[in-house]
């Protein structure tokens, strides 16, 4: 493929849920997208409705593992020539408190939503230097709003820092970071006990903030994106 084949998009997270949702519209609107997850059962699902051809690579791999991350990258790169931009949305919730939650479900919790964020910069940013390209980093308004006793919420208002300190860091060198933080969203990631009432977002509404801070011309940078469903207070 050549140069002008479409921008070249790295998604973490993006078998289900909000991922897939980005994944999706990224296609649709003309990218050649890399998609990263755990499963890949649930990788494979994702590569057979798509049915985009080799305009989509899918790459197993976990987002907490140094390695793993940087060989997707190098992947990406191959298969398409570049790196344009890179979407660190893998994450999860424990729906539980720092009194009576499981500590061991946390640890995997704070290095999914925390590190892994930072291990894409890492290993993107030479690319995206040489592409003048973005990042976006997908937090939560949870990051902003307390929860009580939520670790889940401290480590989205981690992610709303490292977008904000990535952001000076890379600036100067014609990167674009962005923080898209969605309210509720209607994803497998509430559990069986599922969100409770209260309105929702389809993922495919967070897609479509994420496309849109991706399609914004060259030294424009949109720097934090909050998007909730309408009724939702909080």
């Amino acid at each position: 493929m050549g140069e002008d084949a479409g921008p070249v998009t790295l998604v973490t997270g993006g078998a289900s849920g909000i991922g897939a949702a980005v994944v999706a519209l990224l296609l649709e609107r003309g990218h050649r997208v890399a998609a990263t997850g755990r499963s890949a059962e649930r990788l494979s699902r994702l590569a057979r409705g798509a049915d985009a051809g080799d305009r989509l690579v899918t790459l197993p791999g976990d987002a907490t593992d140094h390695e793993a991350v940087a060989e997707a990258v190098r992947m990406t790169e191959h298969a398409f020539g570049r790196l344009d931009h890179v979407v660190a949305n893998a994450g999860f919730a424990t729906h539980d408190t720092v009194a009576d939650g499981d500590p061991q479900a946390w640890r995997g919790m704070v290095l999914t939503n925390v590190l892994g964020p930072a291990l894409l910069v890492n290993a993107a940013l030479p690319a995206l230097r040489r592409s003048r390209g973005r990042i976006v980093l997908v937090g939560s308004v949870a990051g902003f709003k307390n929860v009580a006793g939520s670790l889940y919420s401290a480590t989205k208002a981690a992610v709303a820092a490292l977008a904000e300190n990535t952001r000076m860091l890379v600036t100067r060198d014609g990167v674009g970071v962005t923080l898209v933080a969605p309210g509720r969203v209607d994803t497998p990631g509430w559990g069986n006990g599922g969100p409770g009432p209260g309105p929702l977002l389809a993922p495919e509404a967070v897609a479509e903030c994420v496309a849109w801070v991706l399609a914004q011309p060259a030294g424009t940078d949109v720097n934090e994106v909050v998007v909730r469903p309408v009724g939702q207070k909080v």
